[in-house]
This record gives structure tokens, C-alpha cells and sequence, in this order.
């Protein structure tokens, strides 16, 4: 293969998703000879932008992204732009109108097309041959891409179209080549984790995935995000039970509590529902770490809704949450209804919610304090060591501080840390000797 000088900085905005799709091209273009870099502000030839499309703020961050390197080609910093992802997708001929400097736009399936235009042949690196953003410890396995669920909010369906599962095999060797070079803890993420296999197997596998992941000796941790209520399979909970490196932690969105919300926003499950999972989870694996999002502001939303979704907070003491504002998206059902909500009633509600869920995090965090755990080290700040807990994902979960005192620790190692002090969403802690 000929020798290529040419440096591309792919840019990667939104979710974990979005990280593995700039991976895979990363390692595509690296195959080919190109020197590529991850979010680099480096003066490069080509700046690929992967999108994302999924709400107001989303967008917002991607446009202003976009027109950042707008300026930078103008300035000499750049010679071409390519935009793809799910802001291309949705909003292609807009934005060729918009932004006429930007070079060419692809959409979210169009991977093998931009790597065509590069000179390179797509499908013959496989996607296990990833070129992993730092640090390159833990990594994202995509399991799933696309949803078959219909909630009236999300657009991710009109972008991303029907879910569509990868075979087991298929990902077995991408993790096992993962572990192979250094990757000692697996994200499992798609739309939706918990529908995987069922397009191709006719019945729920992620169990079945797992299990198979499990017997790849060199992983530590495994991890599940994304998982959806509706239909939670038992035989994952089961499996998180066997295997001792799946890790006590389960990323659900819940989204809301109040009856007639859950069914406007056409979840596929109800209040009695919603607790009655939540006891399974609690009663199967006494010490899972529970991660939900909810939505604030969805149309109709009114102040007794709200104060029941405050009591649902209250009740459950999650270990880790995150809100969103309600984004009113164009072709979605919930587009049709009246967005309603001003949006300082919006914000408000949101930090609400926040201001109760940390002292529920305090309070977990301070239970800590005197008991050890083993803790995966992320990287370093300054004095401090940074690492994680099972019961916490990189990058949107707590995190553990360990002073730099006598002990080096080396990056990308688990370590027996006992906690000493806590605040709000941290941890401090010291190595056991």
C-alpha cells in the first residue's frame, strides 16, 4: 500500500457510539497509511466532524464545531472538512446550503463512503482493528446500532433507523482483540442493550453475550449501558450474578414516573411497573449501582407530575442520575403536541432534581467511607491519582481521588483502595498495603 503523508483530526462529538464509529475509522485510515489524530488541535489536511443529532444542545454543539473549522480552513489550518454523523443525516441539504465551506457531507451509514473517497477499501480492515482514543484501558463495544421502540421524543430512530445486532462471533473477536491490546474494561452500548439479538437470534441474547465475554481472561470489568425497561431479560441478571467481572452496575433510563407521561411518551410500561424492576434489580444484586435519566418538561408535564417524579427520586435513592430538559424534535410524535413547559420552568425542575440527587449522593458516598475497593486508575491530575469503582462508568459516573504520596500507581491498573473521605460525587481514597 502506498505511503500517504496526509494527517486527519477526527473530531467526535455526542455519545459513546459516536467514539466507536471514530475508531473504526481511525483504524481504517490508519490501514491505509494515513496519520490519523482523535480531537487534536493539531493543523491536519483533512478535519472529519462526526456529528451528533439528538437534541437542541446537540445540535447547537455541533454547528459551532462545524464553523470552528470553518474559520481554522480559512485560516490555513485545514484544506478540507467533512461533516458526517447524525447532524448530517438528519439535516443534510440544509446544511450543504448553510455551509457551503465545508467540503463534503455524509451520513450515518456512510462510513465506507467517506473512506472511498480517501482511496481506502472499508470492508477490508475489520472493525476490530480500532484505533482507540486515550486512554485505552476500557473501550466501548457497539453490540447494536439502530431501535426499534417508538418513544414519542427521540429522533434517534428517524436517523439511525431499526436495530440491527451484530453476531456474537462477530463481537467476540472484536473484544478479544480489544483485551489483546490493553483493554482490560468492555462498555457494552447500543440504542438499546437489552432488545440485542433479537433481530437475528428471534430472542433477547444479551445474556448470552455476556457469558461468551466473560471467558476472555485478560478483561477485568465488563459493563452494560443503555439497558430499556420494558422487557427486562432475567437471564441478564442471572448472568451479572455468575460472573464476577460483570460488573454490579446497570444504566437504565427511566425517564419519568408519572402515569401519563410514560404513556404520552409511549414507553411501554407503567408506574407499578417501573418499581416493580426496580425490586428485581435491588432483590437479585443487593449492591447494584442503578444510573437512570429522566426527562423534565415533556409536554403536559404539570407540577403534580413533577412532584411525583421528585418522590420517585426520593424513594429510590439512585446511585447515579443524569437529566435532560425536554428538546422539542422536529418528525418526532411528541412533536405534535405543545411544547408547553417554558423553559425556566424547564431548568428549574431539572435542578431540582439535581439539588435532591446529591445528598442521595453524599449520603451513598459517605457509607463508603472506611470500606475498600478495587479501583481501576484513569489517568492523573496534578497531585491526585483518578480511578473508578465497579459501581461507575468513565467520564459521567463518581470518581476516586488517591493522593500522590509515596505510592506510584501506573494507569490502566486496579488497585485495593480504601475510602477515608467523600464529598457530594467523589471519593477519597489510600492504596491498601
Amino acid at each position: 500500500m502506498k505511503n500517504n503523508s496526509q494527517k486527519i483530526n477526527i473530531i467526535t462529538l455526542g455519545c459513546a457510539k459516536n467514539v466507536v464509529d471514530s475508531e473504526v475509522l481511525a483504524g481504517k485510515l490508519k490501514a491505509g497509511n494515513y496519520l490519523t489524530y482523535q480531537d487534536s488541535g493539531k493543523t491536519s489536511d483533512i478535519v472529519i466532524i462526526n456529528t451528533c443529532g439528538f437534541i437542541k444542545d446537540a445540535k447547537q454543539e455541533s454547528i459551532d464545531t462545524i464553523l470552528q473549522y470553518v474559520q481554522a480552513k480559512k485560516q490555513g489550518l485545514a484544506k478540507k472538512i467533512f461533516v458526517i454523523g447524525c447532524l448530517s443525516q438528519r439535516y443534510k441539504e440544509n446544511l450543504i446550503k448553510e455551509i457551503p465551506e465545508v467540503d463534503e457531507f455524509f451520513g450515518v451509514e456512510e462510513f465506507e463512503k467517506i473512506s472511498e473517497k480517501l482511496g481506502i477499501d472499508y470492508n477490508k480492515v475489520k472493525n476490530s482493528h480500532r484505533k482507540l482514543n486515550k486512554p485505552n484501558h476500557f473501550a466501548y463495544l457497539k453490540i447494536a446500532d439502530g431501535c426499534n421502540r417508538n418513544c414519542s421524543f427521540c429522533a434517534i430512530p428517524l436517523i439511525k433507523g431499526k436495530h440491527v445486532s451484530r453476531p456474537i462471533e462477530e463481537l467476540v473477536d472484536e473484544a478479544k482483540s480489544l483485551a489483546d491490546n490493553g483493554v482490560k474494561e468492555l462498555i457494552l452500548i447500543a440504542q438499546d442493550t437489552t432488545y440485542y439479538g433479537f433481530d437475528i437470534y428471534k430472542k433477547q441474547m444479551l445474556g448470552k453475550l455476556l457469558n461468551e465475554l466473560s471467558k476472555i481472561e485478560k478483561l477485568e470489568w465488563i459493563r452494560i449501558h443503555y439497558t430499556y425497561p420494558a422487557n427486562f431479560p432475567d437471564d441478564v441478571l442471572q448472568t451479572i450474578k455468575k460472573h464476577k467481572k460483570i460488573c454490579n452496575y446497570i444504566d437504565i433510563p427511566f425517564q419519568h414516573i408519572s402515569e401519563s407521561l410514560l404513556k404520552s411518551m409511549r414507553r411501554g410500561y407503567s408506574e407499578k411497573d417501573t418499581y416493580k424492576l426496580i425490586n428485581t434489580l435491588k432483590t437479585e444484586i443487593p449492591d447494584v449501582a442503578i444510573r437512570t435519566t429522566l426527562i423534565v418538561g415533556y409536554p403536559g408535564e404539570t407540577e403534580e407530575d413533577f412532584r411525583k417524579l421528585v418522590e420517585f427520586v426520593k424513594n429510590v435513592k439512585f446511585d447515579r442520575l443524569g437529566v435532560f430538559t425536554y428538546s422539542h424534535e422536529e418528525d418526532t410524535f411528541a412533536y405534535s403536541l405543545k411544547d408547553n413547559v417554558p423553559d425556566e420552568v424547564k431548568q428549574q425542575r431539572a435542578n431540582e432534581i439535581m439539588d435532591i440527587q446529591q445528598q442521595i449522593s453524599l449520603e451513598k458516598n459517605s457509607s463508603k467511607i472506611g470500606k475498600t475497593f478495587k479501583t481501576s486508575i484513569d489517568r492523573k491530575e496534578g497531585n491526585y491519582y483518578i480511578g473508578r469503582t465497579e459501581y461507575d462508568s468513565p467520564e459521567i459516573d463518581n470518581e476516586v481521588l488517591i493522593k500522590d504520596d509515596k505510592d506510584k500507581l501506573s494507569v490502566g491498573e486496579f488497585y485495593d483502595i480504601k475510602i477515608i473521605k467523600s464529598d457530594f460525587f467523589d471519593l477519597y481514597g489510600k492504596l491498601m498495603q
